[in-house]
């Protein structure tokens, strides 16, 4: 995967670009998060899904209830069993999400230049004179000259299916607005967005709550994506409400920026959040058009870090109905994996688009494209600066640890973790070859019953660059001093040797906690 390892900054044969990629035995470093509903829920299709590099299953409960998540959740566990491939599990928040109901279903056309009113009064019937929306404060927020987008899937950028709305006058409760462009709306519930204004609505709604401790706490899930995070102040409660839940106090929080007032604070929330999303969909409403790429390049290097994992969202919208992205698209991806992002979020591509499985495995392969062309030298050297020094103990082992792997050309890095931090540490600095980590699994009693850890620390790595897990089996000790007994490592080669990355007379580094020290040792494999 590293030994053909160039540089963009290094003159290219431009003939080698036509030369076919060697497959690698993970289609990429770059994690996908696919969002599942509709179009891939069945086993068959999850498999597949599994197969092709999906390596996090969002559900998304702004669509679809607690029944339908869990049968396609389900469905999931059978897929993961049958194919063998881990698959973490997200939760994605509704949020204090504006909608518009048309009770009748039809289509609705709007005509550009006609006025519309938005009413909190649900009770009225949306045409295309009025729309009841489900807020009532929405008129104290706006002000004339505000604009309000509304569509179905109002954030594909598709204006065709999405409307964008002038206030004119507000009336009362009532908002009066200019249509600025002829659009038909069709389906049962449309999105409403106001740009850059205050809704002042809970980040978690108790709709959110109750799916989270009945939902949630029933399937152990790993991450909680907080949608539209606007202060350091909401991942804290999120926080505390999840540590009165049990299990679900692991649950990692994935603050969800997608809006001007989340971008405003986005320092204070990336101190307390597990890692972030980055929303381009909302956030390229707020934002104008030229300032996005500004946006996410600043937001994936202050998650870089800070060692915590940055999620990219909307970059292949046309493979919802086409095989092939764009060619604008394909480089979207490729650059988001050049600045440093963990992972690809799919949306509607994978949720009710056509070619799910396509969508995985091209989205893969130009991942696996950018990372050969990845500048970790540079990347490191950043790193090592902005860390600073004197380094923290764990610091300076993952560094050393990454810094040896490269200069000796190993294959792996085998990581021996109980909570994980030390294999997060590792792959913050990049590697350019994949981060094996071995949770140990520890023993815990709450006085009624043993139980073992170890299960949520290995499906979290699933969502950081890098980083796959292997959860190791508590009887074996991490290391044998006696030659028959079988030791977590020689479990660790051996699934290396199985699954292709590790080959004879390969060089192997090794992270691992011996007493209180922590030790960073290079093997070469036999042949």
């Amino acid at each position: 995967m590293h030994s053909n390892h160039l540089l963009l900054e290094e003159p290219i044969r431009m003939a080698s670009i036509l030369e076919p990629s060697k497959a690698g035995f993970f289609p990429a470093m770059t994690k996908i998060v696919g969002t599942l509903g509709a179009k891939s829920r069945s086993v068959e299709v999850l498999s597949a899904c599994l197969k092709a590099g999906m390596s996090v299953a969002r559900f998304d409960f702004s669509l679809g209830d607690t029944k339908y998540h869990q049968e396609t959740l389900e469905n999931l566990k059978s897929a993961i069993k049958s194919t063998k491939k881990l698959c973490s599990v997200m939760l994605d928040t509704a949020g204090p999400e504006l909608t518009v109901v048309n009770k009748s279903e039809k289509p609705i056309s709007l005509e550009a230049n006609a006025t519309i009113t938005l009413t909190p009064d649900e009770g009225q019937e949306a045409s295309s004179e009025v729309f009841p929306i489900n807020f009532g404060g929405l008129s104290k927020a706006v002000k004339k000259g505000d604009t309000i987008f509304i569509g179905q899937y109002l954030f594909t950028g598709s204006e065709t299916t999405s409307v964008w709305l002038e206030v004119d006058q507000v009336k009362g409760d009532d908002i009066v607005c200019i249509v600025k462009n002829s659009a038909t709306l069709t389906g049962s519930l449309f999105t409403l967005h106001a740009a850059q204004i205050h809704i002042d609505l809970p980040t978690l709604s108790d709709k959110d709550k109750k799916v989270i401790s009945t939902w949630g706490v029933q399937n152990k899930i790993d991450f909680l994506s907080l949608s539209f995070t606007r202060h350091a102040e909401d991942v804290r409660e999120a926080r505390e409400f999840l540590s009165k839940l049990g299990d679900l106090s692991q649950t990692q929080i994935f603050a969800k920026i997608e809006n001007e007032e989340g971008l405003k604070h986005f320092d204070d929330i990336l101190q307390e959040a597990d890692g972030i999303i980055l929303s381009r969909g909302n956030l390229g409403i707020d934002l104008p058009p030229e300032k996005v790429f500004l946006f996410q390049k600043a937001a994936v290097y202050k998650c870089n870090m800070a060692g915590k994992p940055a999620v990219v969202t909307r970059v292949v919208d046309s493979m919802t109905d086409n095989l092939r992205p764009t060619r604008a698209e394909a480089t979207d991806v490729a650059n988001a994996v050049l600045d440093g992002t963990d992972a690809i979020l799919l949306g509607a591509e994978t949720l009710r688009g056509l070619y799910p499985i396509e969508t995985i495995s091209t989205v893969g392969k130009i991942c696996a494209e950018a990372e050969k062309v990845f500048n970790q030298d540079l990347y490191f050297k950043r790193t090592v600066k902005f860390v600073g020094e004197p380094m923290s103990h764990l610091e300076s082992i993952a560094s050393s640890a990454v810094r040896a792997a490269i200069k000796v050309k190993a294959s792996v890095i085998i990581c021996f973790t109980s909570s994980g931090r030390a294999a997060r540490l590792i792959a913050k600095y990049r590697p350019t070859m994949p981060v094996l980590s071995v949770v140990i699994p520890r023993l815990k009693t709450n006085q009624l019953k043993w139980s073992f850890t170890g299960a949520f620390e290995a499906r979290q790595s699933l969502i950081v660059r890098g980083l796959f897990p292997m959860l190791a089996d508590p009887r074996h000790p991490a290391e044998s001093t006696n030659a028959s007994n079988e030791s977590v490592l020689k479990v660790a080669l051996d699934h290396g040797k199985a699954s292709g990355v590790v080959k004879s007379h390969d060089r192997v580094v090794i992270c691992q906690k011996v007493g209180d020290a922590s030790v960073v040792k290079i093997i070469e494999l036999e042949g």
